[in-house]
């Protein structure tokens, strides 16, 4: 038998304001994103922002339907919009937040698995891994590069791709 482990490093601030101008930015952007969230059954509003190669900022939030599971995360929202029209453009950044009326969200929120697969197909897609911050509006920011950090075993195989 072999024993593995896997560790994982972050960077987590106490607050948005000590970050670097343009990751400050970006956060605050992902803040903007929750304008558009359509989340009348959960009342958890979720929001997105990628910052990509040439400065460009793309947008996208949850969108939830009465038929459920035909919603759609925020990360996933902003990343095939990418992939549909900007994908010439690296993503270089992508920062979440989320809010609710219901209670203080105390931490940031981390992407599900799903939008973590995506991530990691576009990561791959573009040859080179994605800064992503996960910003709480009340306090902590957590910021990591690379989806391999959050999903280690990641879903890829390169014989499934054509050449």
């Amino acid at each position: 038998m072999i024993n593995h482990e896997i560790k994982i490093a972050f960077e987590e601030y106490s607050a948005v304001e000590e970050l670097n101008n343009k990751d400050h930015t970006l956060c605050l952007e992902a803040a903007k994103a929750l304008k558009g969230s359509h989340s009348p059954y959960s009342n958890f509003s979720v929001g997105a922002a990628l910052r990509l190669k040439s400065g460009r900022i793309i947008y996208g939030s949850n969108q939830e339907n009465v038929a459920y599971p035909s919603g759609l995360c925020a990360e996933r929202v902003a990343l095939f919009n990418w992939g549909a029209n900007y994908s010439e453009d690296p993503i270089e950044a992508i920062a979440v937040t989320a809010h609710t009326d219901k209670f203080i969200i105390e931490k940031p929120i981390t992407p599900c698995g799903s939008c973590l697969q995506v991530m990691a197909e576009y990561e791959k897609k573009q040859a080179q891994p994605i800064r992503i911050m996960l910003y709480c509006q009340k306090g902590t920011v957590w910021i990591t590069t690379g989806v391999e950090s959050f999903l280690p075993f990641m879903f890829f195989e390169d014989r499934l791709v054509s050449v």
